[in-house]
């Protein structure tokens, strides 16, 4: 068992020329790794978040790694007039969209006993609905060109259990049914949906928020004893974005060492 984190991978131009939109995209998590990592393979980048300062500072940190600017709106996935307006600015800008990273999602623990109604809700729709309002938002315009990829997050928890994780986990279950289902629908119009399953990934802002002993508990069921950092996640995204995966659709990949 090792908790050393492996070297930073150098790119390799896997998606030149391709127009990326990626949600939630302005933390220190998946999302920004993922909007780094596509930007550093040679795609052009647009993203979105909620919070709207944090969005432009990504956007801004982002365009270190891209030979174009990096776009970026202000968009609440649950508010569906934001998401088609996110949609039809991201294909303005950009020219079209070739793929969407689906990595909008909300947590929180609480057992089933004691949740309320609001919160089941609102973690569903952060989480499941947003996923489908965003696919059906861009279908349309990957139909008509005959083409794109869709890569959503899911979660290792859609497939096991955890205390405190009814809302969530049935969320990240219905990430990976949605995927399923909506791949099959699109694969005769040259269109791709697969989705990664992350055990954990490690940022500040999970450190900030997580109690010690819990971190502790959940680092120890990988057998790196560590959880990935937020871009051993976005590489697999990518890899399921670009031309090196073109006979991949309906898949959800662990991106995962954990152990039973």
């Amino acid at each position: 068992m090792t908790n050393t984190l492996p070297p930073y991978p150098e790119a390799h131009n896997l998606l030149a020329g391709k127009r990326v939109l990626v949600t939630a995209a302005a933390g220190a998590g998946i999302g920004f790794a993922a909007a780094r990592r596509c930007a550093e393979e040679g795609a052009r980048v647009f993203i979105s978040d909620v919070h709207e300062r944090r969005s432009a500072e990504a956007a801004e940190a982002l365009a270190e790694f891209s030979d174009e600017p990096v776009g970026h709106r202000l968009c609440d996935v649950t508010n569906e007039e934001q998401v088609r307006a996110l949609v039809e600015a991201a294909a303005e800008e950009l020219g079209g969209i070739d793929v969407v990273i689906n990595n909008a999602g909300l947590g929180g623990t609480c057992d089933l006993v004691d949740m309320q109604d609001d919160e089941w809700f609102r973690v569903i729709d952060v989480t499941l609905n947003s996923v489908f309002r965003m696919t059906r938002a861009v279908l349309p315009l990957m139909i008509e060109e005959g083409r794109g990829v869709i890569v959503n997050n899911a979660s290792v928890l859609g497939w096991r259990a955890q205390a405190g994780q009814s809302h969530y986990a049935a969320a990240k279950a219905g990430v990976m049914a949605l995927t399923r289902c909506a791949a099959l629908e699109v694969a005769d119009k040259g269109i791709r949906i697969n989705a990664v399953s992350p055990s954990f990934a490690t940022h500040p802002f999970l450190v900030k928020t997580t109690p010690k002993e819990q971190l502790a508990e959940l680092e120890a069921r990988e057998a790196y004893g560590r959880g990935a950092a937020p871009w051993e996640v976005a590489n697999v995204m990518v890899f399921l974005a670009s031309d090196y995966s073109s006979y991949m659709t309906g898949e959800v990949v662990s991106v995962s060492s954990q152990h039973p």
